[in-house]
């Protein structure tokens, strides 16, 4: 063994190694280990990469259905979209990156999202993003947001995959901690399914892509742990994306694929080359040895540490068929892309590392990717919590002008339309489109079928704080009924678990309580986790972010032809509202914005009547003419984002007569609870739907072609024009976009 540094108690401490873990290094090598097995053990065991604190709790969720090929374990899910096709796809966090390099962060993070799905064998064609920052009126959080749109607009744009869709939600504690989310989906033959496993004894091992340089060292550790004052010195853990190059590895890897030349592959993404070796021989139960002397560098002296630990983007390792390498390596050449056999695999399950002629690392795989440090981590309810569910909303003042509140709230960074970020990104190429971004989900066709795909992400994060069981339970119910209220049946979900630090019992039981929470919905509504993201130690000088478990959730439609929209898109149809108000305001927008209180038990979610809420829905397809879900705002916002159709906006006269207060009728939230459109010629066939699956609806009112939105209650009349609710709702647009024109 070469590389003699003295591994001292500080030096373990900076790798974010316990004393317990370094002595169970001890005990793992029999030996005091080289600074570059230090190195290696500290990424593999870091949060980021071994899941120490969530795994236990993980297990908790169903992952199987007839119709999941993949389920998690490997770079992306895969689900069946008929007998030949299926989709793969996953959903990732660059969180911490994005605060110290909010561009490179971003775009960097769509690079990883991306190798994750063309890793398996697919050829990705849809991207979203769920994005959280602190509120806009900052110039920081102003910066960091448009650091990170133009980030993921940029990568996206020139690597020529489109972004659909997603979210956006503003509040506080994001100011020093956003969260970037990525989500990715592709499309592949059910026979082409490629996955992270180095098999074959004696095969060569190779490295493609892009040289490895200095960029990104340390990423996995600095992304497991929170943040202080010294942000601004990780920069140099943040990676550099290069979608040129990124477009090139994806087009000679799916090449390689199709000519049957690859046995394994795996992204080398967080942790490098570290990770990609030691877990690829891990899942085939072989090892593998490598020589870092030909491993294409880009900056001279490198050391054998830097050259392991370094997250360089635009890199992929593949283990290829021994005697077919030469053809693999061609292909790669032809794309003008560096391949070169780095190593072979072996039979010992060791990953063994060689420098300049000395073994610097021997390291059995199985402590490096599967008996890892696992925590059953103490948890406890926070004291903030009975205090905030113990507020009464009576004592809420009932607003004298609800016009004006309903202006307000359509001006709500949260609910204001997002077309500023959206439209910076190319959401048509590949023309698979038929949904764009600002409906309730994304749709896009699947070329050669009859068949769509929707999807949608949600969470809403302000639930979450208040009650992260419920609040997980509805982010599942909501990402589903989003899907649903497009035609699709949703089919399963990609998760980011965004938390604070795990070493806090209040954290953790944040945690615990949103992972249970969102197994009994997926059980319920039938759509298992087929992979996904924990992103903990989202802190920043000791303040956490709130809870925030993202869901990614895919649908798929027999006919995409019989998609919908939420927008009411013709006058004199029938408005009807499926569901019952309940004048629920806990955590609501209302609450927030407009009273400047967070607090109250966010709306209660009934995951069975959610069911079958789907199944009506998606059988309504090709009676409704539109189906959107009241969320953020409540019903008078929802109803107002119906009529604000850019194609041609279309007026509505709503009469809402439930015994329940007025603002509390109009602007609380309350679950399972959508707004669709129909012909008169069609409504007793959608109430023979509806009254099938027991779901209540209620005729309240029709759509005009007068530009007014006409609301009655039994104790108030709103009338507003719609050329009012729409200078409301694009206030963030005329904000960011110098473009923007018209309203």
């Amino acid at each position: 063994m070469q590389e003699k540094v003295k591994i001292t108690k500080k030096l373990i401490e900076e790798h974010g190694l316990t004393d317990e873990e370094y002595q169970l290094i001890l005990k793992i090598l029999g030996r005091e280990p080289t600074i570059t097995e230090l190195g290696i053990f500290s990424v593999m065991w870091s949060e980021h990469c071994s899941y120490k604190s969530s795994k236990i709790h993980l297990k908790k969720f169903p992952t199987e259905a007839p119709w999941v090929i993949q389920g998690p374990g490997e770079n992306a899910g895969v689900i069946a979209i008929d007998e030949n096709l299926a989709a793969v796809f996953k959903m990732e966090s660059h969180n911490h990156p994005s605060y110290i390099e909010p561009f490179q962060g971003a775009a960097t993070g769509v690079g990883g999202i991306l190798r994750d799905i063309f890793t398996m064998g697919a050829r990705p064609v849809a991207s979203m993003d769920s994005l959280r920052f602190g509120k806009p009126d900052n110039p920081l959080n102003e910066y960091i947001m448009n650091g990170v749109i133009s980030g993921i607009a940029w990568y996206g744009n020139c690597i020529g995959v489109p972004t659909v869709g997603g979210e956006t939600f503003f509040t506080d504690c994001y100011s020093h901690n956003p969260l970037v989310n990525v989500f990715n989906l592709g499309i592949a033959r059910r026979d082409k399914i490629f996955k992270a496993r180095a098999a074959g004894i004696g095969n060569p091992v190779i490295y493609v892509g892009s040289k490895t340089g200095r960029d990104g060292i340390h990423g996995a550790t600095m992304a497991s742990d929170e943040f202080k004052e010294d942000a601004e010195q990780k920069k140099p853990n943040v990676q550099v994306g290069d979608p040129f190059t990124e477009k090139l590895l994806l087009e000679a890897c799916l090449e390689a694929m199709e000519k049957d030349l690859i046995v394994g592959i795996q992204d080398m993404g967080a942790a490098g080359l570290t990770c990609s070796s030691s877990e690829m021989a891990a899942k085939a139960k072989t090892g593998i040895e490598i020589d870092l002397d030909l491993v294409p560098q880009r900056e001279e002296g490198m050391s054998a540490y830097e050259i392991m630990l370094s997250e360089s983007q635009e890199r992929m390792l593949i283990v290829a068929e021994k005697g077919k390498e030469q053809e693999l390596i061609d292909i790669f050449k032809k794309w003008g892309l560096d391949a070169v056999v780095i190593g072979r695999v072996t039979n010992d399950q060791m990953l063994r590392v060689r420098h300049k002629g000395e073994v610097v690392a021997e390291i059995p795989v199985k402590y490096l990717a599967e008996e890892t440090p696992v925590y059953d981590r103490p948890y406890k309810r926070p004291s903030y919590i009975d205090e905030l569910q113990s507020f009464n909303s009576d004592e809420v003042p009932l607003p004298s002008d609800l016009r004006e509140v309903l202006i307000k709230l359509m001006a709500s960074p949260n609910v204001a339309s997002k077309r500023f970020i959206w439209r910076q990104y190319d959401h048509m190429v590949q023309t698979n489109t038929v949904v764009l971004p600002g409906s309730d989900a994304a749709v896009i066709r699947v070329k050669g079928t009859p068949k769509g795909i929707a999807i949608s992400c949600d969470c809403n994060p302000r639930y979450c704080y208040l009650d992260p069981r419920e609040g997980a339970k509805q982010a599942v119910a909501e990402a589903a009924r989003n899907v649903a209220c497009s035609g699709a049946v949703p089919r399963a979900i990609t998760d980011c678990l965004n938390f604070g630090n795990p070493e806090k019992p209040e954290i953790m039981w944040q945690f615990v309580e949103a992972v249970e929470g969102m197994a009994e919905a997926c059980r319920i509504l039938e759509t298992p986790v087929t992979g996904g993201n924990v992103s903990f130690y989202n802190e920043t000088l000791g303040k956490a972010i709130w809870p925030t478990p993202t869901v990614g959730m895919v649908g798929i439609l027999e006919d995409v032809k019989r998609h919908l929209t939420q927008f009411f898109n013709e006058a004199n149809n029938i408005v009807l509202l499926l569901g019952t108000p309940t004048g629920e305001v806990g955590g609501s927008e209302y609450l927030e914005h407009i009273h400047q209180k967070v607090a109250g038990k966010p709306p209660r979610v009934d995951l069975n009547y959610e069911k079958r809420l789907i199944k009506a829905l998606v059988e309504l397809a090709g009676l409704i003419k539109s189906a959107h879900d009241v969320s953020l705002g409540g019903l008078a916002v929802t109803i107002a984002e119906c009529c604000l159709n850019e194609k041609k906006p279309i007026g509505a006269q709503i009469e809402l007569n439930f015994p329940i207060r007025d603002d509390f009728l109009l602007f609380g939230e309350p679950q399972g609870v959508v707004v669709v459109s129909t012909p008169e010629e069609n409504l007793k066939d959608v109430q023979k739907v509806l009254d099938e699956h027991n779901i209540p609806h209620h005729q309240i009112g029709t759509t005009t072609d007068r530009p007014i939105l006409s609301l009655k209650t039994p104790n108030a009349k709103i009338e507003v024009e719609l050329n009012t609710l729409f200078k409301a709702y694009y206030t963030l647009n005329r904000r960011y976009d110098p473009h923007m024109k018209g309203y």
